[in-house]
């Protein structure tokens, strides 16, 4: 089902042809910092993969993927993307790329099976990125220093969008807040996955949930993730929780509420996917090209993650609807209440 959030007060800062130029600008500016940050070259990406590869990102194991039958290749399905998590290691690891280094792409996928909405849209820009790293890099602070530097990257778009549009002023938290998510949930008993997000994000500005994807002490995970890319099982000596992953969230000030950024982590070593894969009760996935190629031990050890292009952008230009940043199809009653509310949809 659908969603719309109306804002309590809105009005759009900048008009169409300035939206239309700060999208430009913020998309340029930031992958220029994203890539310097972490030493990402830029390759091309696919719009698509062949199905029973395993490189399709199966995201939470639930979404259907948009597919089609290739004549030339004897009626044989292709998947339209979700996103490129596996499909970026296997890339490392074609391009020899060296340890500390990486790359990034601007993804472009549909997700059909999305509840449309403020946040949620069909289509899905972002940039993928991956990192090679070493074994002793898979550690909770190797990861938060990854997060810290992509987090400069958005304070230093932040800086530059304000002062291209002086209306618009900054909003960013000085510092990620990092937190696991056992230790929300135990900060907020009673509450929703949701609802603990938008209290600890409301109460630090910029938050990093630790740890999506494994059940925690209620017997649910605080979200769902496809077992064969993130790590949510490694435990960190440190603290004795699980998981080296997780989501950044920013306070969406314009809809009073936490809006995700982000999703990353460092990525499963050959131990870690065999169990998330017993766990999830999906073994047979070990048949698979990808599946096949890290268990053979072609593939690097690595981290990345995806970063919303659209979500950003709404964010730092100050949108009620991800529909004032992109081109994309909405219900029909959704574009007139939209309209009425002052949030007209591209």
């Amino acid at each position: 089902m659908s969603y719309l959030i109306k804002p309590d007060t809105y009005t759009p800062l900048l008009d169409m042809k300035q939206t239309e130029l700060g999208i430009k600008q913020i998309k340029e500016f930031f992958q220029q910092n994203l890539s310097s940050e972490l030493r990402l070259r830029r390759v091309t990406a696919p719009l698509f993969v062949l199905k029973g590869t395993g490189l399709n990102d199966d995201l939470s194991g639930v979404e259907r993927p948009v597919s089609f039958p290739i004549k030339d290749l004897g009626e044989q399905q292709a998947e339209v993307v979700h996103s490129l998590a596996k499909w970026k290691r296997v890339t490392l690891a074609d391009y020899c790329i060296e340890p500390g280094y990486g790359i990034y792409t601007d993804m472009n996928a549909i997700r059909a099976d999305e509840e449309l909405g403020n946040l949620h849209s069909l289509y899905v820009d972002q940039w993928d990125w991956e990192r090679v790293i070493t074994p002793e890099q898979r550690t909770m602070d190797f990861l938060k220093g990854i997060v810290t530097r992509i987090y400069s990257a958005m304070r230093r778009t932040e800086y530059m969008v304000c002062e291209m549009y002086p209306q618009i002023t900054p909003f960013l938290a000085h510092d990620v807040h990092f937190i696991h998510a056992q230790d929300l949930l135990e900060m907020y008993p009673g509450k929703s996955a949701k609802e603990r997000e938008n209290l600890i994000t409301e109460r630090y500005g910029s938050v990093f949930i630790i740890g999506i994807g494994g059940k925690l002490s209620d017997g649910k995970p605080h979200d769902l993730r496809a077992p064969d890319y993130d790590d949510y099982t490694t435990v960190d000596p440190k603290t004795g929780l699980s998981g080296l992953n997780g989501d950044l969230l920013i306070w969406n000030d314009v809809l009073k509420r936490a809006i995700e950024i982000s999703s990353m982590g460092i990525r499963v070593d050959k131990a870690a996917m065999l169990k998330q894969l017993e766990l999830a009760g999906k073994e047979e996935r070990t048949r698979l090209y990808f599946h096949k190629r890290l268990l053979e031990g072609s593939l690097p050890l690595s981290i990345g993650g995806g970063i919303g292009q659209s979500r950003l952008c709404m964010l730092y230009l100050k949108k009620a609807h991800i529909g004032e940043i992109q081109a994309s199809i909405w219900p029909e009653e959704m574009r007139k209440q939209c309209a009425e509310w002052g949030m007209p949809l591209i």
